[in-house]
């Protein structure tokens, strides 16, 4: 047995810090490999650290509350074993995916063999070609798919009458068995948010995964709103916070935006009855069965195609020269328990109408459950605020550092409107928009304005 050491490691581009939020292993635990050890907070996101080793917790280096260096020693394992700990590990724990040769006839007879990628890769900057491959996943209930799975398996493969059902076999199997749920963090946060016991949520998944529509439907309610309860005033006259993490990144982001960017803003109000129509076909649509459709997906389809005609919107200042991108890596501005997080939709105009409302979920699911990483937060060139989502008619959208444009979606509601010289109840919003005035003029502002205000009032333009 050997004694290892793990220092802290930079999960983003030039991370030099980071602050423990909580352990989940203490001195004496024992503790696999990806088994997550600690949750850290870097300036701007929560992201979670896996044991790249196998053994003994001996001892904790570093306090929750304490910030951290990158390369400080937080933690020592009296580590036991090599890199086929991994593969043992992944077949036996909860939440490892195993991989499982093809033409697999006994799984359990022989450890399968590591890939390239094998190892500890810890969330946020493991192996860049780790979304390229598709893993293939142990199906949940077949034959050595846990621990006591995989016991039977092997003696089973021993007596040779071991089988195993095809790998990528739809799998109907209860989650209440004995074997691990298999669910992605949306999925799992869904479930908390419609009180759903994935335990007792049966799994339709090719690979034995529960899948957003099985939690649907075994769900007991669909929304996922909750009353929110008014608190009794606090005994203490005052309460200090720390000014740190994210809300100090936050800090000096607003103030170098609003003290070296001149802000223009222009507003247009919209009517945007066929939007609603629009959004109401896709929902009824099978193709978009499945996936939430609301109202921002055609306002991000709108600002693409309005960058398109606009290009300079899409664009960053420097001191020597403008620099116009010709792609959009879309921000959306997403409030969550941490405070102000602006994720990005990356190459957002390449994506299909389907593909675009699959990311935005995905964006959003991953900032409210706080696991939005630093890469999917840099490098964007234009933002849209949804101020529609909390009742609000609009606002004046503060830039994101780096960029000279962002849209703000004010709340869809139902009001008189005038067609045609008669008054006519319609769905009426109001779009506004902050540019920095040092690369965007008047009026390509105004255009750019109007082009969104024109997509959110006949959608057709989309297929332009």
């Amino acid at each position: 047995m050997t004694q290892s050491e793990f220092p802290l490691p930079d999960v983003g581009e030039g991370l030099t810090e980071a602050e423990i939020v909580s352990w989940k292993v203490k001195p004496g635990d024992a503790v696999t490999v990806n088994q997550v050890l600690v949750e850290i907070e870097t300036a701007k996101s929560l992201v979670e650290l896996p044991s790249p080793f196998a053994g003994t917790v001996t001892e904790l280096l570093a306090a929750e509350g304490d910030t951290v260096e990158v390369g400080t020693v937080i933690i020592r394992v009296d580590s036991e074993g090599g890199a086929l700990e991994l593969q043992a590990t992944a077949a036996e724990t909860p939440g490892i995916v195993a991989d499982i040769p093809a033409a697999a006839a006994a799984p359990a007879a022989a450890p399968a063999p590591a890939d390239e990628s094998s190892g500890a890769v810890l969330v946020g900057y493991g192996s860049k070609g780790g979304h390229a491959a598709t893993r293939r996943r142990r199906p949940v209930g077949v034959e050595g798919a846990g621990s006591e799975g995989a016991a039977a398996g092997t003696d089973a493969a021993r007596a040779g009458t071991a089988g195993v059902a095809p790998a990528r076999r739809p799998s109907s199997v209860p989650a209440a068995s004995a074997a691990p749920v298999i669910a992605k963090p949306p999925i799992r946060k869904l479930a908390k948010d419609l009180d759903v016991d994935l335990m007792t949520v049966t799994a339709t998944g090719l690979a034995g995964e529960i899948t957003r529509d099985d939690v649907i439907r075994q769900a007991s309610q669909a929304s996922v709103f909750r009353n929110i309860q008014t608190p009794e005033w606090p005994a203490d006259r005052e309460e200090r916070i720390p000014v740190k993490g994210v809300r100090k990144a936050i800090a000096t982001a607003m103030v170098q935006s609003a003290f070296t960017a001149p802000h223009v803003s222009v507003f247009s109000d919209v009517n945007a009855t066929r939007t609603m129509e629009f959004v109401k076909r896709l929902k009824n649509s099978p193709d978009f069965a499945g996936v939430r459709i609301s109202p921002l997906l055609v306002m991000a389809k709108a600002v693409i195609w309005a960058v398109r005609r606009n290009p300079t919107v899409n664009s960053s200042w420097t001191d020597q020269e403008i620099v116009v991108h010709h792609y959009v890596n879309l921000g959306i501005a997403a409030a969550t328990p941490r405070g102000l997080i602006v994720p990005n939709i990356k190459d957002a105009q390449n994506l299909s109408l389907l593909e675009l409302a699959q990311a935005l979920e995905q964006l959003t699911l991953t900032a409210r459950d706080g696991k939005t990483q630093p890469a999917d937060m840099s490098k964007g060139t234009v933002t849209i605020t949804n101020l529609g989502s909390y009742g609000m008619d609009t606002g004046t959208p503060i830039l994101n550092p780096g960029e000279v444009g962002i849209v703000a979606l004010g709340a869809i509601k139902l009001k008189p409107w005038v067609v045609d010289g008669e008054v006519r109840p319609a769905y009426v919003t109001t779009v506004g928009a902050s540019f920095d005035h040092r690369v965007v003029d008047g009026d390509v502002a105004s255009r750019f304005t109007a082009d969104i205000a024109s997509v959110l009032e006949e959608p057709a333009l989309l297929l332009d």
